[in-house]
């Protein structure tokens, strides 16, 4: 499920939790939330990029795997090989 951020619409209003903004996770058919849940001042969401979970060990893991080298660079123009 994707996780969406909510900040309060003006800071001045509003609890701790939607100043500071809040993380919440809903499907993608709920509707938005308008109001904070604790308190109920109106909220907008936050757009941000994805995240995307891959980690650079599982792309070196997979290089190696798939028969390539991976180069570590050492000085200027000086490479040496990881694997």
């Amino acid at each position: 499920m994707p996780l969406y951020v909510y900040e309060a619409v003006d800071p001045g209003k509003g609890c701790e939790k939607c100043r500071a903004g809040f993380e919440t996770t809903q499907s993608i058919n709920d509707p938005k939330l308008v109001k904070c849940p604790d308190c109920g001042a109106e909220i907008y969401r936050v757009i941000q990029a994805p995240g995307l979970g891959r980690s650079k060990t599982d792309l070196h893991y997979r290089a190696k795997r798939a028969g390539f080298h991976t180069l570590k660079r050492v000085n200027k123009g000086e490479y040496e090989k990881m694997y």
